[in-house]
């Protein structure tokens, strides 16, 4: 029987766009696609007729593989290129018996494999960075209207001292620009065809060359071609044992993922219900429990936070994978396709939720403020110990505040009230919060100019 890889457990990408991009059939198409420009790449240097080539891509296009088959038959040799290439030279012998001899001429499993992997990335980055771009036009908007909007500062989980929503989207804001410069940097020239032959020499490449009448045997005339035919960064040199590539996609996905991540944590948290500052998206269905008629659960962050935690393991594993013995390592390389795919998916899935929560996340100010005021200003004791210190010395002034604030049976304000040393002092001036937000507001608008510089707005 068949099985399919659906997502069933894997609710962070099934079902968005990133699914179609990353399943079986998308990798098989790309390894086709692969075989395929490597027979237009030799025919453009006159080392196969074109013709041959015209029906390899032909042949590539029409697929008609099964796929479920290439996989069982890949355990044979521990890679689904060394299934592929007889299955596929067979389709394209039934259309044109020579042109089936030019199938695969010179390549090797991971020539194949590896430029179909950066194919796959590049399709999933894009996605990535048009979902980013939707991220951060919801922060920034976010960010501009409630620039002024008071709210609790939390550090280790308390109250610390009053910031600003405005504040706190845009610290959101510039995480998301951060993994934005990221990707579009690995997509625009971190995203090499790999081409190297047997053990990364060229040589089978030179050696159908000379057949072909070609004046000298360097298989490296044909580096540039076959990238310029896939939409590839051309290499410098084969990268079979030089896993950069690999490893700054891991490195990537993961910046992307925690970027994300910081924003769905901070989401989680507020909504929950004794905070209750901001509100997930509705939506029929959304958040429901199988117990519960009344929860409401913040499932989006929860979905961008599953990613969060699973990409860094995954790009590890990536990273790991750079150790690779000789010219071609047992299990190292095997070992980064499905952590690969994976690191894709989950980065891809949470972005695309991440849009969605940015997009209609609701902010709720009056509970934001009424936060504020249940330490009855004691939210503000910084600054009551800065306005002190002149007077009562640094130490006495923090001393004296902490003591006002454990007094039992009295609020902070209350205490303070009664204290002959706070006497000449404004009370109701230093103990408003929205007086102590510092530098929050200009601090929203750097990183706003940040935003509309880098997208031109």
């Amino acid at each position: 029987m068949s099985r399919t890889d659906s997502g069933l457990l894997a609710p962070t990408w099934a079902g968005t766009p990133v699914e179609a991009a990353t399943c079986d059939e998308a990798w098989l198409s790309a390894m086709l696609e692969v075989e395929a420009a490597l027979a237009r790449s030799q025919a453009r240097l006159g080392l196969i007729p074109v013709a041959h080539a015209l029906v390899i891509t032909k042949a590539a296009e029409a697929g008609g593989l099964d796929v479920v088959a290439l996989a069982r038959a890949a355990r044979a040799a521990a890679n689904p290129v060394v299934a592929l290439v007889p299955a596929f030279t067979a389709l394209v012998a039934a259309v044109d018996p020579e042109a089936a001899e030019s199938v695969h001429r010179g390549s090797t499993s991971q020539d194949v494999l590896d430029s179909a992997a950066m194919l796959i990335a590049r399709r999933v980055l894009a996605q990535i960075d048009g979902d980013l771009c939707r991220v951060a036009a919801a922060l920034a908007a976010m960010a501009e209207e409630h620039r002024d909007t008071l709210i609790a500062g939390r550090t280790l989980t308390q109250h610390a001292v009053p910031t600003t929503f405005g504040l706190k989207a845009a610290g959101w804001l510039q995480l998301v620009l951060d993994a934005l410069a990221k990707v579009r940097s690995v997509a625009c020239a971190g995203l090499p065809a790999s081409l190297g032959g047997a053990a990364g020499t060229l040589a089978a490449y030179g050696e159908f060359a000379v057949q072909s009448g070609r004046p000298a045997p360097d298989g490296c005339e044909l580096i540039a071609p076959f990238a310029e035919e896939l939409g590839l960064a051309e290499p410098v040199l084969p990268w079979h044992t030089v896993r950069t590539p690999i490893a700054d996609l891991g490195a990537v996905l993961s910046f992307v993922t925690g970027a994300l991540g910081k924003f769905a944590v901070d989401v989680q948290t507020l909504s929950r219900t004794e905070i209750g500052e901001v509100t997930e998206p509705a939506a029929d269905g959304r958040g429901a429990s199988s117990a519960m008629p009344q929860k409401r659960n913040p499932v989006l962050a929860t979905l961008i936070l599953s990613a969060g935690r699973q990409v860094p393991a995954l790009a590890l594993v990536l990273a790991q994978s750079m150790i690779a013995e000789d010219e071609r390592p047992a299990g190292a390389w095997h070992t980064e396709w499905q952590a690969l795919r994976e690191a894709l998916r989950l980065a891809g899935g949470a972005a695309f939720t991440a849009a969605e929560l940015a997009e209609g996340l609701e902010v709720h100010p009056d509970r934001m403020r009424a936060n504020v005021e249940l330490s009855h200003g004691a939210v503000v004791a910084e600054r009551l110990a800065v306005a002190l210190t002149p007077e009562l010395g640094k130490a006495r002034a923090k001393s004296l505040l902490t003591k006002a604030s454990t007094t039992p049976g009295s609020t902070f304000s209350e205490v303070l009230r009664t204290l002959p040393e706070l006497a000449g002092l404004d009370l109701d001036d230093l103990l408003d919060p929205a007086r102590y937000t510092g530098a929050a507001g200009p601090l929203v608008d750097r990183v706003l100019l940040r935003y509309r510089s880098y997208t031109g707005l």
